[in-house]
């Protein structure tokens, strides 16, 4: 089996996790295309030969990974077609925005302690909560940044 083909084989397999996970289908299909790809960029229509899927589905999955920041649309000189490759630093990228996430789930515990008291059985699950949410936040934010520090570091050369 050569090199492109298990490439192809592993992206599938990475997008049918991710589908299982909660993303769509046709999304996890085209991120995992763009990331196994030996090409530094794709087009929709490169996408939508290589995946056998329509040009609609290629433009709902780029406006789903677009903001998440695990795609981005790049120049291409000479070329009136938009270009897409997977984005440098993404999975950093899409771990900070998880900090959103930890904000409303802190703030919604809060809420709820507010409403029910402290000392009731809701309280008590509701603190557990928000300590918990208070922990992720104290320790994530620091931790993507070391581990941003320190892949920089040792790949400065593969910088884009």
């Amino acid at each position: 089996m050569d090199t492109d083909q298990r490439l192809r084989e592993a992206a599938e397999r990475l997008a049918l996790t991710l589908a299982q996970g909660g993303m769509q289908k046709t999304t996890a299909r085209v991120m995992t295309a763009l990331l196994y790809s030996q090409r530094d960029t794709l087009t929709a229509a490169d996408l939508c030969a290589e995946l056998s899927i329509s040009s609609g589905a290629v433009s709902t999955a780029v406006k789903q990974l677009t903001p998440l920041g695990l795609i981005e649309r790049v120049p291409a000189p000479g070329s009136r077609r938009d270009h897409y490759r997977f984005r440098r630093g993404a999975w950093a990228n899409l771990m900070s925005q998880q900090n959103a996430m930890l904000a409303v789930m802190g703030a919604a515990a809060q809420e709820g302690l507010d409403a029910a008291g402290e000392d009731s059985a809701p309280g008590r699950r509701l603190h557990e909560m928000k300590d918990f949410y208070a922990h992720m936040t104290r320790h994530l934010i620091p931790l993507i940044e070391a581990w941003r520090g320190s892949y920089d570091a040792h790949h400065a050369d593969a910088a884009r």
